[in-house]
């Protein structure tokens, strides 16, 4: 990614530091330095986007293309503590610069093609103005910055939230989440090949529960990307 005028000025006036290990950026890095970036628990997914652990979570449950995120996510790993930053703490710069880094990896391998348009997921009204933004609306972003695919922001709305998925069985999971999302532009997806993006997908049913409400769209093809996902 080329490095701005401005990136330099600002780096010498306010130096920019990794988001994980706090250590200086150089004009050419973004969000993560090198040596974090290289430690970066990446899943590979981009190289296999039809068939992975990922992917497999939504067959049978809503049709998808293709699917992958970036990297493993463990709670109180290092990584997990970039997304709290971005989610909790202010920093939607992350979510962006993050994006790029996802697009950049991904598009070198052909991820992108055939897509024409970006659909983030939504979140609720009150979250995103207590939060003052939608993390997967930044991450977004980022990818669109790199790939120059459009956003579709308000095709699709989160109407509430749900309770956590974690201890639930798969059942619950799918009933924890019916009827959380509803389809408010079918025609602007009609006939499209939409990627829905998400910051971290743990089992599935959250994203599927979405994805299956875009899908009542006339004709509209689903891929899924990720920054992160937890192993089962």
């Amino acid at each position: 990614m080329k490095t701005s005028f401005w990136t330099k000025l600002f780096d010498v006036i306010s130096p920019r530091s990794c988001a994980i290990c706090g250590r200086r950026l150089s004009p050419n890095e973004q969000v993560l330095c090198a040596v974090c970036h290289l430690h970066l628990p990446a899943t590979g997914y981009e190289r296999k986007p039809l068939d992975n652990p990922l992917a497999r979570l939504f067959w049978g449950i809503m049709p998808v293309e293709r699917a992958a995120a970036l990297f493993f996510y463990e709670p109180k790993s290092e990584i997990s503590q970039l997304i709290f930053d971005m989610k909790y703490r202010s920093r939607p710069e992350v979510g962006e610069a993050m994006g790029e880094l996802t697009a950049l990896k991904f598009a070198a391998k052909g991820f992108f093609e055939g897509i024409d348009a970006i659909v983030p997921m939504p979140i609720t009204r009150l979250r995103q103005w207590k939060r003052g933004y939608n993390q997967s609306m930044m991450i977004a972003r980022g990818v669109s910055n790199i790939t120059g695919l459009p956003i579709y922001n308000n095709v699709v709305k989160r109407t509430r939230f749900s309770e956590s998925q974690t201890k639930k069985s798969a059942l619950d999971r799918l009933r924890n989440v019916d009827g959380v999302f509803h389809l408010t532009d079918a025609q602007r997806i009609a006939d499209k090949h939409i990627l829905l993006i998400d910051d971290i997908i743990t089992t599935g049913a959250t994203v599927s529960a979405c994805g299956r409400e875009l899908a009542k769209a006339h004709g509209v093809s689903i891929s899924i990307l990720s920054l992160g996902m937890t192993k089962s």
